[in-house]
């Protein structure tokens, strides 16, 4: 039986997410898949991702997968990385698509208008690089991390989210806006542990050996 099945919907950097949980749980089976018999038989789901919303629920459901993500996403340990954060929301300013509606709140663009730092400087979107990520609660996943440790992102929209509980973490470009969100058996984040050297490999750690209380 697959220990960690990471969810290959054809869209995002599934070899480095797998090359990744092989060298932080070599003891453990790790397996890309898109079959959903797999995911729902798995005892830990990964679901990465990058591209547009609107593609990638597409895909979910072309695939099948939609239900099998869901069904993940409350019934066992499961992380989203980037848009496998994003789509867990209720809707996304990307297409102005409906979204898996598993957590309240949208996904919505970074505003140009804003997007000045402190020295009048514009900055980039997509945000990309390495920014620092600072905890807001304590959590396994965030076990032997720096409260204020650097990963690495890539992305245009973030997440904005009423239920302020769940704030896992929070990074500034130019604001401070959520980068990571826990409930019960759900950790995502939105920037990428695969990219981000020790931390992040701490984090999937950590992940491959979660067990929720929920």
């Amino acid at each position: 039986m697959t220990d960690i099945a990471i969810v290959d919907y054809g869209m995002g950097n599934l070899r480095s997410v797998h090359k990744a949980l092989e060298h932080v749980a070599p003891s453990v089976t790790t397996t890309v898949t898109s079959d959903p018999d797999v995911v729902r038989k798995a005892e830990r789901v990964v679901v990465p991702g990058q591209g547009a919303m609107r593609n990638c629920i597409d895909e979910l459901e072309t695939r099948g997968l939609r239900e099998a993500v869901v069904e993940a996403a409350t019934h066992k340990p499961f992380l989203g990385i980037c848009l496998g954060l994003q789509m867990l929301f209720e809707e996304s300013e990307e297409g102005n698509v409906k979204s898996l509606n598993i957590l309240p709140g949208k996904v919505v663009r970074f505003p140009a208008a804003a997007m000045t730092n402190a020295d009048g400087q514009k900055l980039k979107v997509p945000h990309m690089g390495w920014n620092q990520v600072y905890q807001t609660i304590n959590h396994p996943l965030w076990e032997g991390i720096a409260t204020d440790a650097r990963f690495y992102f890539v992305h245009s929209y973030y997440v904005d989210t009423p239920d302020k509980e769940s704030i896992a973490a929070q990074s500034h470009y130019p604001f401070p806006f959520t980068c990571a969100v826990a409930k019960d058996n759900i950790f995502a984040v939105q920037f990428h542990p695969e990219k981000s050297q020790l931390a992040g490999l701490t984090l999937l750690s950590n992940f491959a050996k979660w067990k929720p209380h929920f």
